[in-house]
């Protein structure tokens, strides 16, 4: 589920999986230091887009109802097509750097940042498993938050894709599904988790936050998706709890938007509502 650009039944299981949450380094950053280092890493990523969706938001109920609205995902970058394909790369390219800032940031001393978030293939049949497990819950769930969003008028129509048909718009969408996937689960779920919990917050408090975050950045769609993201958040930051591994909810994820990218782009103009 796609964030706004900036200027965008799960099996328990006990305790920490020790191959992925990974020893926490003796040199531990102070207070100070994490709280500043959580501002500037959500003031490049996830909580800028959460900021301009929010003044988003606040621009279309000037408009008028956001059921008569409609809000456009994947949107044409340039009308000649090598220029869009670049604009669409470098887009999500630049867009995963903070995700390399946060990978650099908890990694060091011997520590792997990977497995420090549990952002592996450990146990791969498990992993995969587990993702496409979320993928089906979280994809019902979605459909369903979307539909009553309509119908209350509380959301506005959304268009997954808008790119025209060329050799190379099924890939992009696809990579842009599993941009999306990595920067939103590594960053909200992962890192938040890790940093929040040094600062001495409790698990519950950590879920409603990672949820209330996730549910910020989509409020450029209406109030619908911010719903539907917040209990997305709520089961993925509980479901970490109990695993720490981030890998199953990025699978998930990028199963989720690949699904409504792609077949929105294949689907849409044969049943009517392509663009």
């Amino acid at each position: 589920m796609p964030a706004e650009p900036a200027s965008s039944a799960v099996p328990a299981e006990r305790g920490p999986a020790p191959s992925s949450a990974g020893p926490v380094p003796a040199d531990a950053p102070s207070r100070r230091r994490i709280t500043t280092e959580l501002l500037i890493v959500f003031g490049l990523s996830l909580g800028q887009s959460g900021v301009y969706s929010i003044v988003s938001l606040t621009e279309k109920l000037t408009r008028g109802p956001l059921g008569a609205q409609t809000t456009t995902l994947n949107p044409v970058l340039d009308e000649r097509e090598y220029f869009d394909l670049t604009y669409q790369l470098l887009d999500i390219l630049f867009a995963l750097v903070p995700v390399a800032l946060v990978l650099f940031l908890l990694s060091g001393h011997g520590v792997s940042a990977f497995r420090r978030l549990g952002f592996t293939f450990d146990r791969p049949l498990r992993t995969v498993g587990f993702g496409v497990g979320l993928a089906a819950v979280i994809g019902v769930g979605t459909l369903g938050v979307y539909a009553a969003g309509r119908a209350l008028g509380i959301t506005t129509a959304l268009v997954p894709a808008a790119l025209e048909s060329y050799w190379w718009t099924v890939p992009v969408l696809v990579l842009s599904a599993v941009r999306h996937a990595v920067l939103e689960e590594v960053i909200v779920v992962g890192y938040l988790f890790l940093r929040l919990r040094q600062l001495g917050w409790s698990t519950p408090a950590i879920i409603l936050t990672s949820a209330l975050v996730r549910g910020s950045y989509h409020l450029y769609q209406g109030f619908g998706p911010f719903i539907g993201n917040v209990l997305m958040g709520l089961l993925f930051a509980w479901f970490y709890t109990r695993t720490r591994r981030v890998m199953p909810l990025v699978i998930a994820h990028a199963l989720i938007d690949t699904a409504g990218f792609v077949g929105f782009a294949l689907l849409g103009p044969a049943i009517g509502i392509g663009t």
